[in-house]
């Protein structure tokens, strides 16, 4: 017959359970076995993330932005969705995919991932990974030393910039609107045009 349990587990238990935490060397070398292929995941500290698949919003606002930078940078300069390395000590259990990323020379120039130093400018667009990127991904780019990070808040409808990396935090992060426009990239860009 079943007992009712009225006392304490006899020792302490796990709130989460164990987790395999990854490196970019094991990533490099289960994708070489092709069983990846399909997948898009995203090593961030140890973790892999599953980088779901963009809605409409998230494509557009994409698309918006790109092709802003675009205009002011050229299309040589500005890459969508591709790795970059971060702080040293990062790197090993690190290796985010930005939405966009804004080079300081053009891409073709590159044989590894970009370095912080070779980055412009950093953006995520975030709906349903507003808090990851804001927190976790915010702390990453903050460690590295990227100057410029830009988050695109779907679903509250506005642009934060994070500026002045220092000891893994920005120190400036502003919020503007989508009544606001933004100009600190030699061109002025609406916020609310980036949304659809």
């Amino acid at each position: 017959m079943p007992t009712i349990v009225t006392e304490a587990p006899y020792r302490p238990v796990p709130t989460n359970p164990p987790r395999k935490r990854w490196t970019r060397a094991e990533c490099a070398a289960f994708q070489a076995t092709g069983l990846w292929d399909q997948q898009r995941l995203e090593l961030v500290e140890g973790e892999l993330i599953n980088k779901m698949g963009k809605n409409r919003p998230h494509a557009v606002v994409a698309i918006t932005v790109r092709n802003w930078l675009i205009a002011i940078f050229g299309l040589s300069y500005v890459e969508t969705d591709d790795p970059i390395d971060v702080a040293p000590h990062d790197n090993p259990t690190s290796e985010p995919e930005p939405d966009i990323i804004v080079l300081v020379r053009p891409a073709t120039e590159f044989e590894r991932n970009p370095q912080p130093v070779d980055l412009r400018l950093v953006v995520e667009i975030s709906d349903s990974t507003v808090g990851f990127d804001l927190t976790t991904k915010a702390g990453l780019y903050a460690r590295a030393g990227i100057t410029d990070y830009w988050v695109f808040d779907i679903g509250a409808r506005r642009l934060l910039i994070h500026r002045d990396p220092h000891h893994g935090k920005y120190q400036s992060i502003t919020a503007y609107s989508e009544h606001e426009s933004v100009a600190p990239l030699e061109s002025q860009f609406r916020v609310g045009d980036a949304f659809p």
